[in-house]
């Protein structure tokens, strides 16, 4: 047995209400019926809840990699700095404008391959992985100096 119901709704409610219906061939009152069911549902919360979670997981992990590379990119370039403010002695002073010159060409050098790296879609987080289980290109370069 069936009872009818005359609910309001917003225009734009109705008129994807029309779309979804011409869309699956449905009657407008079957979309009405399956949303009120699913709406009243006992397990339609749980369901939503479980989505949330699903996403909510999704978007820790993401959090997580991206706190990790964050940290390992952090930790890399002091390293990097540390190591040459060891090993780079002072210039005298004649020596210090052309020296800034070559920087200036160095950079942007630095920048250029920067940029072929990254429209590669090559990054240093991918190849450490790699370096660290086998011979990568800098432990290739010693072994060929020592030989």
């Amino acid at each position: 047995m069936r009872d009818r119901l005359n609910v309001s709704l917003p225009v734009e409610m109705i008129a994807r209400i029309n779309e979804l219906a011409a869309q699956k061939h449905l009657t407008r009152s079957a979309i009405v019926e399956a949303a009120v069911a699913s709406f009243l549902s006992p397990d339609g919360a749980d369901r939503m809840e479980a989505a949330f979670t699903r996403r909510l997981d999704r978007l820790t992990r993401q959090v997580q990699r991206l706190e990790r590379n964050s940290g390992l990119t952090t930790e890399a370039l002091a390293l990097f700095v540390r190591f040459w403010l060891t090993v780079t002695p002072p210039l005298p002073t004649e020596a210090q404008a052309a020296a800034q010159v070559k920087g200036r060409e160095r950079y942007e050098g630095f920048i250029e391959a920067l940029g072929r790296r990254l429209n590669q879609g090559r990054t240093l987080l991918d190849e450490i992985p790699s370096d660290m289980l086998g011979a990568g290109p800098l432990e290739e370069n010693s072994k060929q100096s020592r030989d």
